[in-house]
Formats: C-alpha cells, sequence, structure tokens
C-alpha cells in the first residue's frame, strides 16, 4: 500500500494546507471475533474530498464510525488537527473533547437522512439547533441564517416552518446537508449520501456537494459502493476489503489503472459492491 508522504503535523502549524487534517496510523476495531477493520493507515488534508469504497463487509462504514465518533476503536492512532492548531487523538480522547468537536468542527451526514433530522420540529428549527448549540441566542439571527442555508441547499423558504417529515427524501437529505454545515465545520463525514435516492436527485444531490465543497473550502469523507459518484466527488480513493486498506491513491489513477486485484475486480464490476 503506498501513502502519500507530507510531513507529520505539528500543532503549532495552524491551518497551513501542507500538513495533515487527519493522520491515522493502526487503527483496528473487532466485534469479539469479526475484524471491523484493521491497521488502517491514511493521511487526509485540509479541503481535500477522500473517499473509501469497497463491498459490503469491506469495513468502510466501521473507519467511518471510528472517526466520527460514534464507533471506539481497540488500538491505533487517530490524529486531527482542529482550528485552533491543537492535535487530538481521537481514540485516547475523553468524552466531552470528543463532544466539543462533534459541534463544532464535524458534521456527519447519514445515509438515511432521519437519522440525522429531528422529525418533530420545523425545518428551520433543524438547521437553527445547531447554531443554538455553539452558542447563538438571537432568534432573528438564528432563522436568517437557517433561511439562508435552506435556500443554500434548494430547498423553497416558504418550507421553513414545514415539518422533515413532509418533504422528500431528497429534500431530506439536502436539509440534512444544510443542518450539518451550518455551523461551517471543517470536515465532514458522508455514509452513503446518495444511497436510495432516483437518479434524477442524486445528480443534484452531487452536484451541490461539489459546489459546496469548491466554495467553502471542506474537507469531505464520503463512503460510497457507487464508483461513479467516487470519481464524480473524491480528489482520492481508499479501497478497502476484509477491514483493510488494500489501495489508495488519486481517484483516476486508481479507477483508471488499479494495481491491486480486488480493486481490479470492483472497477471492472465483477463484485457486487
Amino acid at each position: 500500500m503506498t501513502v502519500m508522504q507530507r510531513p507529520a503535523a505539528q500543532p503549532s502549524a495552524a491551518g497551513s494546507p501542507d500538513l495533515p487534517l487527519l493522520e491515522v496510523s493502526g487503527l483496528t476495531k473487532t466485534y469479539g471475533g469479526a475484524i471491523g477493520c484493521t491497521e488502517v493507515d491514511f493521511r487526509m488534508w485540509p479541503g481535500e474530498v477522500l473517499g473509501i469504497v469497497g463491498e459490503s463487509g469491506s469495513g468502510k462504514t466501521t473507519l467511518l464510525g471510528l472517526l466520527s465518533g460514534s464507533l471506539v476503536a481497540d488500538s491505533g492512532q487517530a490524529l486531527y488537527s482542529d482550528r485552533g492548531g491543537r492535535v487530538h487523538d481521537l481514540v485516547t480522547m475523553g468524552e466531552a473533547e470528543r463532544r466539543r468537536l462533534s459541534r463544532e468542527e464535524w458534521g456527519v451526514v447519514h445515509q438515511n437522512p432521519r437519522d440525522g433530522l429531528r422529525l418533530d420540529v420545523s425545518a428551520g428549527a433543524n438547521v437553527g439547533e445547531p447554531l443554538m448549540a455553539t452558542g447563538a441566542r438571537h432568534y432573528g439571527r438564528i432563522r436568517d441564517r437557517a433561511l439562508d442555508w435552506l435556500t443554500r441547499v434548494e430547498i423553497d423558504a416558504g418550507r421553513i416552518d414545514d415539518l422533515p417529515k413532509t418533504f422528500s427524501g431528497g429534500m431530506q437529505q439536502r436539509l440534512q446537508i444544510a443542518r450539518n454545515l451550518v455551523i461551517g465545520p471543517r470536515l465532514v463525514f458522508m455514509d452513503e449520501p446518495t444511497g436510495g435516492l432516483d437518479v434524477s436527485v442524486q445528480a443534484r444531490l452531487l452536484d451541490l456537494i461539489r459546489e459546496l465543497n469548491a466554495g467553502l473550502g471542506l474537507s469531505v469523507m464520503i463512503v460510497t459502493h457507487d464508483l461513479a459518484v467516487a470519481r464524480l466527488l473524491a480528489d482520492r480513493l481508499m479501497v478497502m476489503r476484509r477491514g483493510r486498506v488494500v489501495e489508495q491513491g488519486l481517484t483516476d489513477q486508481i479507477l483508471d489503472d488499479p494495481q491491486h486485484p480486488y480493486t481490479q475486480l470492483l472497477v471492472s464490476s465483477v463484485l457486487q459492491v
């Protein structure tokens, strides 16, 4: 496995694009006797879209869960450099610090938008709640920010007081994205964000994600089974099999000239992912 080489992160170099946002080494998670992921090593850079692909059970969702905080690793290291230049090990950090980072620095977009929304409050409240969690208190300003973000994700302003359960699946997914991005996170984790959507809705959502990444300089880690989605969105790819990263590199390089036999099977569609 080839890993792109750049200098290791230093706490004093806040915001430097030449230093990793995430530096992961030896990350391992087991479920009883079953391997979730094992000895995962990679680096992720500020502003990058990193795609994770592989068949069902390959470990990609486990890896996303370990990094976003929904799972706890057995061993390894995952160093995250926050916007203040402080470096945190996601494996050993305390729960209070993890909650702070989740509230202020990260977003998590679930495959099923209902897992990332509060269905019993309005669309505007869904977007406004993360602002309140980070200290906003002025109702008018919160509502204005929510309205701005609904517009950005192509939800009609007139729906601001409607409940998400009245929205289509594509609208719910766009609302979930607005809820995550309103705080201005550095890093967004996305788990199959286009899964279950029809082709036309997928296309609009992919265009939106590309625009937001380019316009806001977001770092995005996206798990997908769809290699077309990976090619469209990801700067680099990691290919996982049986809990291990078997190949990683630039997206076009991986998809046009795969080196590992498993990646070759994925690209040739011999495996169903």
